[in-house]
């Protein structure tokens, strides 16, 4: 019964990681590799904040404040550049991020991590079982998606459709196409250190080695997979990604062997997805996916 809830745990923090992609990958097209770094802020802020006697919605704010900045920081120079080019930057930004997590070991503890973060103080109720941290994880991300739904489906979200879709016509319609993209990559980043914050206080312990280039990987699966500007998508990859390797665990393999099968199947599943169903399990019909060619 653990086992199950700590994976429904896992499920409900990977739907707010990947989400907050889906924003800005999904709906605005920007292909932004560095994701995990605002994914990685939220947890140390947390963290941090929580060891040197400060409560959790403290360390939630200025987790959700510091990654919205590090979004601004990262997307007014590099938001100009397309493809590729965004692509790199993007994910250099991200090794930046893990580089001073790895380095500042005054702050950091560096290599040796942050072991006793605590468990979040709700109003006096102390989240020590693994079904009460669901329960709030999964109130936590229904209202971090509710909340995504909503931007998604105003007005500000109809224009990052729009640049998505074609940003010459956007631009024609007097709109400021960099200032939109900053602005999603924003709010992007600022989701994304709300399951920063989630994971910090759940496992209990982090380290620089957490938020690397594998992770991104795994969270653009999630998102690739259930469906580039698929609402429902993002949560269906979450769920899927996070399930489908865990048969391994009740295989007799060496534990050498567990995490390197792991990554292997993640490998074949994102090569078929590119092969044959590019659009995602779940996509809007009439769609453009960035950076995808459709057949003809």
């Amino acid at each position: 019964m653990v086992y199950l809830e700590h994976l429904l745990v896992l499920i409900a923090i990977y739907a707010i990681l990947a989400q907050s992609l889906n924003i800005a990958l999904g709906y605005t097209g920007v292909f932004n590799l560095g994701h995990v770094a605002f994914y990685g802020i939220g947890a140390y802020t947390a963290a941090l904040l929580s060891l040197s006697g400060y409560s959790f919605w403290t360390g939630l704010v200025v987790a959700i404040i510091l990654a919205a900045i590090a979004g601004f920081i990262l997307g007014a120079p590099t938001l100009r550049l397309r493809g590729h080019y965004l692509a790199i930057a993007t994910l250099g930004f991200s090794e930046v991020v893990r580089a001073i997590m790895l380095n500042w070991s005054s702050l950091t503890r560096g290599p040796m991590g942050l072991p006793g973060i605590p468990r979040p103080d709700i109003f006096g109720w102390v989240l020590n079982s693994t079904a009460a941290y669901l329960i709030f994880a999964i109130l936590v991300a229904v209202i971090c998606n509710v909340l995504m739904w909503l931007i998604i489906h105003s007005h500000f979200g109809r224009v990052l459709r729009s640049i998505r879709e074609d940003e010459i016509a956007a631009l024609a319609l007097g709109k400021n196409i960099t200032k939109y993209k900053v602005q999603a990559l924003m709010i992007s980043a600022g989701f994304a250190a709300v399951a920063g914050v989630l994971y910090a206080h759940y496992i209990n312990f982090i380290y620089p080695s957490t938020f690397v280039i594998n992770e991104i990987v795994l969270i653009l699966l999630m998102v690739v997979l259930g469906g580039m500007g698929s609402f429902k998508g993002a949560i269906v990859g979450a769920v899927i990604i996070i399930l489908l390797p865990e048969p391994l665990r009740f295989l007799s393999l060496p534990s050498s062997l567990v995490g390197p099968l792991r990554q292997l199947i993640y490998a074949l599943l994102l090569i078929v997805i590119m092969l044959f169903r590019p659009e995602g399990i779940i996509h809007p019909k009439g769609i453009k996916i960035p950076f995808v060619k459709r057949k003809s």
